[in-house]
């Protein structure tokens, strides 16, 4: 068994990665810096649940600061891998504080591949994400198509952290395997994201906020799948560039039917203008997952949909509260 250092560990998927790790049998030093970029309660609830594993040890530093990761995590530990999952994540946030974003996205991803330099870490998973394939890319999107035109703040320090992790690779000969995410959702997820919105809102009978017409599409990916995903990615690659989606674009619309039909109530819509920086529709091409990793998903929408209902009516006393505009 090894010992792994997740970051972003009660973050969405961090959480999910831990728990598949620690129920692997490894232990986890967790890192987050907690930080109230949305309800920390839903950090805390994730790292509660984790924190019940002796395998599991959490400290709560912010990835920017690399002299207390040093001190507090490095130093006297051996890691097998550094998986990187702290990240400022969110296409229309970063729009209004870019800089945060840039700090935790490329000099936080920095400040670890220093320290894996440093400490003889030899393996470095980085979480990036679709959004880098912009509104010119030909579906479904492949990872070596051209991700030189970000359309955001957020995918451009994406991008930045991938060039950066490859200098890293050629310079140092540290493994790396990159993971494009799809539009991640599950229990406890994200409250910034289409899914936990909507869950919210059709089950409170509020308004549901709809950009654009609602056909926009996307590769929404069940939060297990990407967990397996990721730790399948552990494996020697080189360096490597991966998509992590369903192969199964859907609508906003007919997520919304989806949700509507496992909560039993109809949808109150409202529809807005669609944000400029918002792409019309995600795919994932998932043929190098599945040769290089031998993954592919295994839950579907709807059954995800439903685990998904399933965690928020159990919380629902204070999930409900839960700010998602």
């Amino acid at each position: 068994m090894s010992n792994y250092l997740v970051t972003g560990a009660a973050g969405f998927i961090g959480s999910n990665v831990s728990q598949l790790l620690l129920d692997q049998g490894h232990t986890v030093v967790g890192v987050d810096n907690m930080n109230e970029s949305y309800d920390v309660r839903l950090k805390e609830w994730r790292c509660t649940h984790l924190q019940k594993h002796e395998g599991f040890s959490f400290r709560k530093i912010d990835i920017c600061n690399r002299e207390s990761l040093r001190r507090e995590v490095f130093e006297g530990s051996a890691f097998a891998a550094v998986i990187n999952l702290a990240a400022r994540a969110g296409v229309r946030q970063s729009l209004a504080d870019p800089s945060s974003y840039v700090d935790s996205n490329l000099y936080g991803t920095l400040n670890l591949l220093e320290l894996c330099r440093d400490y003889g870490t030899g393996k470095f998973v980085l979480a990036s994400s679709s959004s880098l394939y912009g509104s010119e890319s030909e579906m479904p999107f492949r990872e070596d198509v051209s991700t030189d035109r970000p359309l955001s703040p957020y995918a451009a320090s994406k991008k930045a952290a991938e060039a950066m992790c490859y200098s890293y690779h050629y310079l140092y000969d540290i493994d790396v395997t990159v993971f494009r995410f799809f539009t991640v959702y599950g229990p406890a997820g994200r409250p910034d994201m289409a899914p936990f919105r909507f869950t919210q809102w059709i089950s409170e009978e509020r308004p549901v906020r709809v950009y654009g017409d609602g056909a926009q599409s996307r590769d929404f990916t069940y939060v297990a799948d990407v967990a397996r995903g990721t730790v399948a990615g552990l494996r020697d690659v080189g360096y490597e560039t991966i998509n992590l989606g369903s192969d199964s674009p859907v609508s906003l619309m007919d997520v919304i039917r989806v949700v509507e039909e496992v909560i039993g109530k109809e949808a109150i819509l409202e529809f807005v203008p669609r944000h400029q920086a918002d792409v019309t529709a995600t795919w994932a091409d998932i043929s190098k997952a599945e040769s290089l990793l031998g993954w592919s998903p295994r839950i579907d929408l709807r059954r995800g949909v439903q685990l998904m209902v399933d965690w928020y009516r159990e919380n629902r006393s204070w999930a409900s509260e839960i700010i998602t505009d």
